[in-house]
């Protein structure tokens, strides 16, 4: 039998009848300072009008992810369970909002940069290469 999520003490169900303004004084101080001084308010609309829609619903699988570009949005109750493409300077990256993302913000869950892959060293790059002809 699977533990029941809770955080701060409150199952998801309580936390998504809170208002904003309750949930941050659950959250840490970053999130709280967000919170209270004012979510994107484009993407706060568009996550409220889909948690309307699908209100303790599962989402059905072809459902379109909500686009932002606001990567410090702090995640909030109502979002778990949506589908958030985060802007990650060139692309869209799809992220699924899990309950244990609660009071995190999305840009901690994609990536900016590639991981580094060393190849062979370049022409010029050190002493010794600059020995070697180019071809």
């Amino acid at each position: 039998m699977a533990k029941e999520f809770t955080y701060m003490g409150k199952t998801l169900n309580e936390l998504q009848q809170l208002t904003l303004a309750d949930f941050a004084k659950l959250t840490n101080a970053r999130a709280r300072r967000s919170i209270t001084r004012g979510l994107d308010k484009p993407t706060l609309e568009k996550v409220q009008g889909a948690f309307a829609q699908y209100k303790g619903a599962k989402l059905p699988p072809n459902t379109k992810a909500i686009k932002t570009h606001s990567r410090d949005f702090v995640i909030i109750p109502q979002m778990v369970g949506l589908k958030m493409a985060v802007y990650k300077g060139n692309s869209f990256e799809s992220v699924d909002i899990q309950p244990e993302m609660l009071g995190h913000v999305l840009g901690e869950y994609v990536l900016t940069r590639k991981q580094v892959k060393h190849g062979k060293a370049g022409i010029g790059s050190t002493k010794s290469s600059s020995a070697v002809t180019a071809k």
